[in-house]
């Protein structure tokens, strides 16, 4: 079983491809987010291992399902479920503009490579917990490749 992950370059590449595959009027087969305001919400989920954006904490419950939720994708290689809740400073219901969001979005990949090859990315997350530099890679790859399938590419 293969887990993709944003450290290999193939799969980097794959995604990178599939996004230059999106046009803004891609249609979406689930979700209340249009086309940019997916790219935008992409962007700010990867900038949470940058530490540009910063979720606030959650309680024990909910930090507990995150962990178990983490170890069921890691164990199964699963995807992320269609309309999971996600942290408030994520969502995008916004206008967004869709060159400026998928230019962002490519550029803010390309931040965390340089990231992850330096060995920058922290080791925890508010809802998974403890992360290594493999949890960041594989769990970042699973959430772009949940939204790219949901526009079909």
């Amino acid at each position: 079983m293969v887990k993709k992950s944003l450290h290999d370059p193939v799969y980097f590449e794959e995604i990178i491809q599939r996004i230059s595959l999106l046009n803004e009027n891609a249609p979406k087969r689930w979700g209340k987010m249009n086309v940019s305001q997916m790219l935008k919400h992409c962007e700010l989920v990867l900038k949470v291992p940058l530490r540009k954006v910063v979720l606030p904490h959650i309680n024990l419950f909910f930090q507990a399902i995150g962990a178990a939720t983490k170890i069921e994708m890691q164990v199964f290689n699963n995807g992320i479920p269609r309309n999971m809740p996600t942290f408030q400073k994520l969502i995008v219901n916004f206008e967004c503009d869709f060159d400026e969001s998928k230019t962002n979005l490519l550029n803010t990949l390309k931040d965390f490579r340089t990231a992850s090859e330096k060995k920058e990315l922290p080791d925890r997350h508010r809802l998974f917990g403890t992360m290594t530099e493999k949890d960041w890679g594989f769990l970042e790859y699973k959430h772009l490749d949940h939204h790219l399938k949901q526009f079909n590419v």
